[in-house]
């Protein structure tokens, strides 16, 4: 059975059994204490915690999950995948354990051709935690299993909570009993490979407090409500009922492996090494594109850092296999073909997950390159100081600061004929995932309680007015202070406001909140912000200026004249600058993130390289050409698969309700989804300006730019500044930028004669420390302070040349600076004293104490820089001494 069909008779089944089809949330969750949506529950949490009541009863879907807590172990084993999908069926208040049971027996045991999986119940098992004793009778009467074949476990196995403060609840678990040729007898207990867990049966009827482990937290009390969360997993599923023998040999999985054995020439089973590179790539290379498609993008932090190094554990994977050249567009491609059926989201926006993923492929290729030449040099080093082991530090340094994998460092250093120190490097990976693990955990708190907002949102969405009017006429419907509704704010105290309806608009969309006022009898409130809570209430957030506000009270609400003209030309603007984008980089340029402020707007985008001056003059003509236009602001409500049909622009990752706003600039130069406010013809946004365009990210790049009155300030500042340089170099404002340039010229000509004089002056002095040379056994010795004032770059030239002065004749120079508190040093050896052992690098560890510094280099040539310059005499005779020794 293939897994799209698993997938569509899981939602049958219980849509048949009144459960109402939910699609999955985004992988993107506005949850600070998750990456990623990593269970089926987590969208239904405010449900379960009664801070919000569900539009349904009965609820089933198939959840798109990502667990990255043991990315090193995919692969190494056949259990681990950081990308699954997690089949669920929901009871908010409405059923319990015993029809839970029953749906899920009838769905596994049911004959194929009555729409069930067609499991074995002979080869059923059940678990239940300890206590239990009402789930294992329910397993007897419902399904007919016996005793032997259910087992009671503990906390860790059988008691299900997200790990974090909130819903949790004993659970019972259904697996699978392989045979006995894949383990022992005895059960889940025993032998896990055996008995594959396929369902979780969640018991949701309780609340839990902090605590770090899987059990080792308290149990609060009651949810308001008993509930059931279950998760059967999709690929588990499926690759026992396709009859192989894990999830990398499914129909999902093992084409993206079959596409890598033609690009590397080699077999997947052959040998374990291989197949753990192999299972990377496939695993990997799912879930990158099922990120991708959420929204997410390379980074260096947070969710961009995780997709970072999946994809270029995809690239190493692929390069050890001996698949050298270019190789992500082929990967994400079987991807798209094997997943579309689920997800046609990934064909529509194949381009851009195409481009962000084949962009971090190739900038990590430059990485390998570079990081090659980071190896050989410190290859090089340890080979001349007669070393044949490559450090801990150097390898978590090539790591870590570089990208620059270890099993590469490990493959490179054993064909140089290296060790590495792996137990050193392992270390110092510990040390960095045990800070990043605490550093996680410190960030982890219990769910927002939103319960005293519930109300609210169960009462309907706030009127928002702003789109028509700037004041409008409200109810106050209650006042909240640290997260407590009061009836009443006096003068001076700070309080949270909801109204009935409202005109000043909540910050949303990139779009910056309204300010204003609240009036009434007596009475005038300051609003300093406005937020949402649950995406439909408006929570204004206010100080009481004068009089009492009053739970009841009748008032008056007003926003700031300013917000109706200036950020509005703000969002307005971003438009336009999206529009123009699109027509200048083509369709792939897609919004990734927006800020919109008076006079000022802010706009990402997905596309790979930075800009062209010509591309970015083209986006600011073309703009500015939509603004002159004056083109009609059209906004209407339609429903999401019409607007998109439309070609209406979504924000990727942003989740959207059946019915849209969309607003229209020009026909079908702007046609995008959006609940913000705009002005009424594109001619109000007034002039553009961009001011620059940078890179946010790997494949996201920002336009930045003043609009309106800003933008005009901008470009008369600018103006000011260019017939002040006029004025200095008395010529034409056109003629300002020939002038600047051969000025600058002439400047680079001076510098250069300015340089090539002060290196003449440095070299002169050579000769005087040839001659002064002391010899040491036999070498000859130039240990000494530099001329003063002497830079670094002109100390190194020094000290080459008078090491060049004594040819091959054993020699080393040693010499220290002293430039505004700091000691530079070189230290340089010829071929003569290297004969000898004599390594520049490692001098440098024989007098760094002494002048509080450090350095390295080759063997030939050396350097660094101290702090104390006091020490240099102690230097000179650590180095002295330290020549004596090996010339000895």
């Amino acid at each position: 059975m293939q897994t799209h069909e698993i997938r569509r008779r899981f939602l049958d089944h219980f849509e048949k059994l009144g459960h109402t089809p939910v699609p999955s949330a985004s992988l993107v969750l506005d949850d600070p204490n998750l990456l990623f949506i990593n269970a089926g529950m987590v969208q239904f949490v405010p449900y379960f915690l009664g801070q919000r009541t569900p539009p349904f009863d009965r609820a089933v879907s198939v959840q798109k999950c990502v667990r990255t807590g043991d990315i090193e172990n995919v692969g190494v084993t056949t259990r681990h995948n950081t990308f699954f999908q997690m089949a669920g069926n929901f009871s908010f208040g409405d059923y319990f354990k015993r029809e839970v049971v029953g749906f899920a027996w009838t769905l596994l045991t049911s004959p194929v051709e009555e729409g069930g999986y067609g499991f074995d119940p002979e080869r059923i098992w059940a678990t239940a935690y300890l206590d239990d004793d009402e789930a294992i009778q329910i397993w007897k009467d419902v399904a007919g299993l016996p005793d032997e074949r259910i087992q009671r476990r503990g906390m860790a196995d059988n008691y299900w909570s997200m790990g974090i403060p909130g819903p949790c609840g004993p659970c019972s678990e259904i697996y699978y009993d392989r045979g006995p040729e894949y383990g022992r007898d005895g059960g889940p207990e025993a032998d896990e490979d055996r008995y594959i867990e396929i369902w979780n049966l969640v018991f949701m009827q309780n609340e839990r407090g902090q605590g770090t482990g899987k059990d080792d937290f308290e149990i609060l009390g009651p949810l308001p409500r008993k509930n059931i969360d279950t998760g059967m997993g999709v690929e588990r599923v499926a690759f026992l009922l396709q009859e192989v023998d894990n999830v990398y040999e499914t129909d999902l999985v093992r084409p993206v492996i079959t596409e890598a054995e033609k690009l590397s020439g080699r077999t997947y089973g052959e040998n374990h090494e291989a197949d753990v590179r192999f299972r990377v790539i496939a695993d990997h290379a799912r879930t990158a594109v099922m990120l991708i498609a959420d929204g997410v993008t390379p980074g260096n932090d947070g969710r961009g850092y995780v997709l970072r190094r999946l994809l270029r554990r995809i690239v190493r994977s692929a390069r050890l296999l001996g698949a050298t050249d270019p190789s992500m567009s082929r990967f994400v491609t079987v991807v798209r073909d094997t997943m579309a059926e689920s997800y046609p989201e990934l064909v529509e926006d194949f381009a851009r997950i195409e481009s962000v993923a084949v962009g971090e492929e190739r900038a990590f290729l430059t990485t390998l390159s570079s990081g090659s030449k980071l190896f050989e040099s410190a290859a090089r080093s340890v080979t001349a100081a007669g070393g044949s082991r490559i450090g801990g530090s150097e390898a978590f340094v090539l790591h870590d600061t570089y990208g620059f994998p270890i099993d590469l460092t490990l493959e490179m250093a054993a064909e140089a004929g290296l060790e590495v120190d792996e137990d050193g490097f392992r270390t110092l990976m510990a040390e960095q995932r045990s800070r990043a693990k605490a550093d996680a955990q410190a960030r982890k708190h219990a769910h927002t309680d939103l319960s005293v907002y519930k109300e609210f949102v169960d009462r309907g969405p706030t009127e928002f007015t702003g789109f028509d009017e700037l004041d409008s006429d409200a109810t106050v419907l209650a006042l909240i202070s640290g997260g407590v509704r009061v009836p009443t704010a006096a003068a001076g105290e700070d309080v949270d406001v909801i109204l009935d309806r409202t005109p000043l608009y909540a910050e949303a969309g990139g779009q910056l909140a309204d300010i204003g006022t609240i009036t009434g009898r007596g009475l005038r409130v300051t609003v300093r912000d406005v937020q949402k809570i649950a995406k439909t209430v408006w929570v204004h957030k206010v100080t009481v200026d004068e009089g009492q506000l009053t739970e009841g009270d009748a008032v008056t609400a007003h926003t700031d004249p300013q917000c109706l003209r200036f950020p509005t030309q703000g969002h307005s603007g971003t438009h336009l600058v999206g529009g123009a984008l699109r027509q200048i980089l083509g369709p792939n340029a897609v919004q990734a993130g927006s800020l919109n402020k008076p006079g000022y707007l802010r706009f990402d985008f997905t596309y790979q390289g930075a800009l062209s001056e010509s591309q970015r003059e083209d986006i600011e003509a073309v703009t500015n050409d939509a603004v002159g236009s004056d083109y009609a602001v059209n906004t209407f409500t339609t429903g999401l698969d019409e607007a998109k049909e439309m070609g209406a622009q979504a924000l990727f990752g942003e989740n959207y309700g059946d019915e849209v706003r969309v607003v229209e600039i020009g026909g079908p130069f702007s046609l995008e989804l959006c609940g913000g406010t705009h002005v009424q013809h594109s001619s109000q946004i007034g002039p553009v300006t961009i001011l620059g365009e940078s890179s946010v990210g790997s494949g996201v790049r920002r336009v930045e730019a003043f609009v309106g009155l800003d933008s005009y300030k901008y470009l008369a500042k600018e103006r000011a500044l260019l017939a002040g340089l006029a004025t200095s170099l008395k010529v034409p404002t056109d003629e300002v930028p020939a002038r600047v340039e051969n000025l600058v010229e002439r400047l680079r000509v001076a510098e250069k004669e300015l340089e090539a004089t002060r290196a003449a002056a440095v070299l002169s002095s050579a000769g005087s420390y040839v001659d002064a040379a002391r010899t040491v056994g036999t070498v000859r010795v130039v240990a000494a302070p530099a001329p003063a004032g002497v830079a670094a770059g002109d100390l190194r030239t020094l000290a080459l040349d008078i090491r060049g002065r004594f040819g091959s004749e054993p020699a080393v120079v040693a010499l220290f600076g002293d430039v505004d508190g700091k000691v530079p040093f070189v230290v340089a050896t010829t071929s003569g004293a290297r004969d000898l052992g004599i390594a520049a690098g490692e001098l440098v560890s024989s007098f760094g104490p002494s002048i509080g510094g450090r350095g390295g280099g080759k063997a030939d040539a050396a350097q660094g820089s101290g702090s104390d310059a006091a020490g240099i005499p102690s230097a000179i005779d650590a180095v002295v001494a330290r020549i004596a020794e090996i010339a000895s």
